[in-house]
């Protein structure tokens, strides 16, 4: 095709690499700003928002305008994929905010309520009636940064319990305040 500009393979494989970084950071910041959000921190969801809207439409527009160069779609498209793998490591390694442990077990089985409080823990305990027959239900908020400190916990104690985590919001506004005096 006369007139048209062939980029050496060079200048390709770098712009396709930025391309590939600017993905790959935008799509983990794509992963906190959710992340973020749902833990009821607007300002910095929004800030990341910025960032992320601001490479995303960088990587995009050199793809679009160089759409016949398939290596720019490939870096592209593996960017948001690694980028999207990335974002959650990152949050699991964050471990931003709280879940609820759930313990259960026979009612005459080793209690790890006792050992839990010992780490500092609290834990509310509940007698209630299970398929087969009585058991203990013991209840703790948990910060994220030490669910697995629980959970070791919990297994050295009653390897035999049934035990689930799962985040948890704070809804009321005397606790998002205690949050924020803490720090």
């Amino acid at each position: 095709m006369a007139g048209s500009y062939n980029p050496p393979p060079v200048e390709t494989f770098l712009i396709s690499l930025a391309i590939f970084v600017a993905r790959l950071a935008d799509q983990s910041i794509g992963t906190m700003r959710i992340m973020f959000l749902m833990r009821g921190r607007r300002a910095i969801s929004g800030l990341l928002g910025f960032f992320e809207s601001g490479i995303w439409l960088l990587a995009v527009s050199q793809v679009v305008t160089n759409v016949d160069e398939p290596i720019k779609v490939i870096a592209f498209a593996g960017g948001f994929g690694a980028g999207t793998a990335l974002g959650g490591t990152v949050e699991r390694w964050l471990a931003i905010g709280k879940g609820v442990l759930r313990i259960v077990a026979p009612f005459d089985s080793p209690q790890a309520s006792v050992a839990l409080r010992q780490a500092g823990f609290a834990v509310t305990d509940v007698n209630a009636e299970g398929r087969n027959g009585p058991v203990r239900l013991a209840f703790s908020v948990v910060p994220r940064k030490r669910k697995q400190e629980a959970l070791d916990i919990v297994r050295s104690v009653n390897p035999e319990a049934f035990v689930t985590f799962e985040d948890v919001e704070t809804p009321t506004l005397a606790a998002r305040r205690a949050f924020w005096v803490r720090k």
